[in-house]
């Protein structure tokens, strides 16, 4: 009971951490790809210091490899996105990403989806429709379509992140580490080095995307699906929450109400999953 009480302990602080992604890439004035690049490379090294201490061997197979692929365009989208929409228009796209299995069980698989899968993709469709309608009027439809591209990446790294050969932690490794050797050399482009700048890159690299993923890969192990479903659906109300906070950002009506119908309908499909009421439990870990 104390090792369950310690893993949720692990994967809430991981959840927290991967919620000030927003703001950090907010308030860093460098391109989103310099960014990504940065904090990849940054969080690379964490997470490889991690494999090292912990004796972990990276795997190399088809399936840990496109996963790494995928990840690399999660994050790069990820980044872009934030610097062309607002924070919670992109973590609640991304956060579609559980539709995209559906699809992609159906289209690859042939796996038929439910009535209750067909209920959520019309859902989140429902949501993301107001984000769209809402983004044609403030200017920000380009960010907000890099955002569903990087859910649609991120609905790959769940399907490669289960089944025979697959390493999470590997593609996680090795997608950062690819994304950072090409990625960094653009901030060489950029001009502002100032202490507070490169602050919030290092935490970054170091919170958000390493540390927070070796919290997450620790205490997910002997965290109950449903609780782990509850904590990291926290993410997509932190993040835009921070940036309000603390960069002054907010978001119009309708994305507030796109952005409900799609929380919830993910939050309460992920749990009925957990629940083994559904026949594919999605895997929850975090990438952005």
């Amino acid at each position: 009971m104390k090792e369950d009480r310690r893993s949720v302990l692990l994967v809430f602080l991981a959840s927290v951490c991967f919620s000030t992604g927003g703001l950090f890439i907010k308030l860093i004035p460098w391109s989103g790809l310099a960014i990504n690049g940065a904090r990849n490379l940054i969080g690379s090294a964490v997470i490889g210091i991690y494999l090292l201490v912990s004796g972990h061997r990276i795997v190399f197979s088809r399936r840990v490899l496109i996963g790494a692929l995928s990840m690399i365009g999660v994050t790069t989208l990820f980044a872009m996105a934030n610097k062309m929409t607002t924070a919670a228009n992109t973590i609640v796209l991304q956060f579609t990403a559980p539709v995209f299995v559906i699809l992609f069980m159906a289209l690859i698989y042939r796996q038929k989806p439910g009535r209750v899968d067909l209920l959520v993709c019309f859902l989140v469709l429902l949501g993301v429709v107001l984000f769209f309608v809402d983004g044609i009027r403030a200017g920000n439809l380009a960010g907000n379509v890099l955002a569903v591209l990087s859910g649609i990446c991120y609905a790959s790294v769940f399907m490669m992140n289960t089944g025979e050969k697959a390493d999470a932690i590997s593609s996680c490794f090795l997608g950062q580490l690819a994304a950072g050797l090409a990625l960094t050399p653009l901030c060489l482009r950029e001009t502002d080095f100032s202490s507070s700048v490169m602050a919030s890159v290092i935490a970054l690299g170091v919170v958000q995307v390493g540390g927070a993923y070796i919290l997450f890969s620790i205490g997910i192990r002997n965290t109950p699906p449903v609780t782990a479903s509850l904590i990291t659906g926290m993410e997509p109300i932190m993040n835009p929450l921070l940036v309000a906070a603390f960069y002054g950002e907010r978001i119009t009506a309708l994305s507030v109400v796109g952005s409900v119908i799609v929380v919830c309908s993910i939050l309460a499909y992920n749990i009925w999953l957990a629940k083994g009421k559904g026949n594919r439990l999605l895997n929850t870990e975090e990438t952005a």
